[in-house]
């Protein structure tokens, strides 16, 4: 049975939006990928109701059995970390209007699973990609590779096979988690310690950037 994922890079500028299907033997290949481009002087509930609607009609568009979102993290600059979280709620309201499955995925956990290495850069990512979905040319720009990378990571993890992972739910199984995934689910069950948090800022990599 193919798996249709959509994944979403989200931003407030830029939104990335990526469909894979992927049969059971891991096998992708690509739908469609692009972005959502804001202007950053327009108003922010106009800017908003852009993403809400592209992300609504991608969905109408290729019909997703899941969507794969990149999970927030806090970051220095407000205004930045601001953009993506109302980006990514967006994303999320969408998928439950519609009834899709969705999956949280930190940065590392992305790289990790399409190069194999946590800390890869923007190229690794988009190359791997490319070599994956079997594309002539590296998809750009950076956030719609990263949607595509997204969507690829949820479709290959173990769990998907049976159910995709419910909004904030950690992987099935201790092996499935990243480094950065261990340590926000330390912090969430320890109720936001002061130690579990150092532990989750400490595991965090860079987000994927255009």
């Amino acid at each position: 049975m193919t798996l249709r994922v959509l994944g979403i890079d989200p931003g407030l500028t830029r939104c990335g939006v990526g469909v894979v299907d992927v049969l059971p033997g891991r096998q992708a290949t690509m739908v469609e990928y692009g972005v959502i481009r804001t202007d950053a002087h327009a108003p922010l509930e106009q800017r908003l109701l852009m993403i809400a609607q592209g992300i609504a009609e991608a969905i109408e568009r290729t019909s997703p059995t899941a969507m794969a979102v990149e999970r927030v993290f806090a970051q220095h600059n407000v205004r930045t970390v601001m953009g993506t979280a109302q980006a990514s709620g967006l994303a999320l309201h969408a998928a439950a209007a519609n009834g899709i499955p969705v999956g949280l995925h930190t940065p590392s956990e992305v790289k990790a699973a399409v190069t194999g290495y946590g800390r890869a850069d923007k190229l690794q990512v988009q190359t791997m990609v490319a070599r994956i979905l079997g594309l002539d040319e590296l998809p750009k720009p950076a956030d719609a590779a990263d949607a595509l990378a997204l969507a690829i990571c949820h479709a290959w993890r173990p769990v998907v096979s049976t159910a995709a992972t419910p909004v904030g739910a950690p992987p099935q199984g201790s092996g499935a988690l990243t480094p950065a995934q261990r340590a926000w689910a330390a912090a969430e069950r320890g109720g936001g310690t002061r130690e579990a948090a150092v532990r989750a800022r400490a595991a965090r990599s860079p987000r994927l950037e255009a």
